[in-house]
């Protein structure tokens, strides 16, 4: 790929997990960058000091407009959302209101501004169960929870608009994230985080007594869900050469999905933590949790293909030992933290 041309970069929800590593990936390729987020769920220590931090709503049109203005935007990432699986379930409208319903709002103030490139924090999760062993961007959406729905509806929101208004997009579709960065900068720092690799690295630093495992009768090879797990450093990178790819080729928008074609069981992951501690997570077998699939596992052939893209991290125990350092560090960054739950 040619040397692109860098532009001011608007993040959404980049004090949050995946979008303050977005925002690192970012700064250190020499791009300008300013983040909006609520601190809903991100963190203000998350920012790094010298990236503009404007606290509000990605719903807040005047907002939008005066951080437009300022930075001279003209291309946004965007990560704000709601993101539990269950939770959408028990609060559908809650999840099509701050996913699909907000989105729609920044999406028309991206055309009213002239923004012309925007990346969208997509997930595999629009693919619903799909009865294949690896999931191509082919293969039918028919999400099975409103989360699934409220990022498809949003991806029908974008191509839409990108047909309407000479916008170009990239909706990357994740699989399950996790890690952390390698210098441990930032990392998954949210209470009650409901990510597995968290999760374990949790009990596996004595914050919960145990990790409940959800599902033990599904049709794999241990009777435990399977995911395509991702290190979140390497789904960053993917988004800087994404955005790199719209402005190469402005005519031009992609779907990806973003995993490294490798399915591992949560006993796996769970052994993967055990053998990085060299210790013994204890496991409580739990029954199904609303929303969830047997299996979900890339097939990432298209984005090798179109992309650049050279994952650095593509192995499950760097994955969990990065995950292990952040959590570790955390009781620096956030004290409370260190309590046991």
């Amino acid at each position: 790929m040619n040397e692109v041309r860098k532009c001011p970069v608007l993040v959404t929800g980049g004090a949050g997990y995946i979008g303050s590593h977005a925002v690192l990936a970012l700064k250190d390729a020499g791009w300008d960058v300013a983040i909006i987020d609520n601190l809903s769920t991100g963190f203000r220590f998350a920012v790094p000091d010298d990236v503009p931090l404007y606290e509000g709503d990605i719903a807040d049109a005047d907002l939008l407009a005066r951080i437009f203005a300022e930075q001279g935007t003209r291309a946004i990432m965007h990560f704000a959302g709601s993101i539990v699986v269950p939770e959408s379930v028990e609060k559908p409208l809650d999840y099509y209101e701050n996913n699909t319903v907000k989105s729609r709002a920044l999406m028309a103030a991206a055309v009213k501004a002239g923004v012309p490139h925007f990346i969208f924090s997509s997930t595999a999760a629009t693919y619903g169960a799909p009865d294949v062993e690896t999931v191509q961007e082919t293969t039918p959406t028919v999400p099975i929870n409103p989360y699934g729905w409220s990022k498809l509806m949003t991806e029908q929101m974008l191509s839409d608009t990108a047909a309407a208004h000479g916008m170009n997009y990239c909706a990357l579709r994740y699989f399950n994230v996790a890690g952390a960065d390698p210098e441990a900068r930032t990392g998954q720092s949210t209470a009650g985080a409901t990510h597995l690799i968290k999760v374990a690295c949790e009990a596996a630093t004595g914050k919960r007594s145990h990790v409940d495992v959800y599902g033990t009768d599904y049709d794999t090879p241990d009777g435990t869900g399977v995911r395509d797990y991702i290190h979140v450093s390497d789904l960053a990178a993917a988004h800087v050469l994404a955005l790199e790819g719209l402005i190469e080729q402005p005519s031009r928008s992609l779907v990806m999905n973003c995993g490294y074609g490798r399915g591992f069981s949560v006993l796996e992951v769970l052994d993967a933590v055990d053998r990085t501690t060299n210790a013994t997570i204890k496991r409580e077998m739990k029954p199904r949790r609303a929303g969830n699939s047997a299996a979900l596992v890339s097939d990432p052939s298209k984005i090798r293909a179109t992309l650049p893209w050279q994952p650095k991290y593509a192995d499950l125990d760097v994955i969990v030992s990065h995950a292990l350092q952040w959590e570790r560090r955390l009781a620096e960054v956030r004290p409370e933290m260190s309590k046991k739950s």
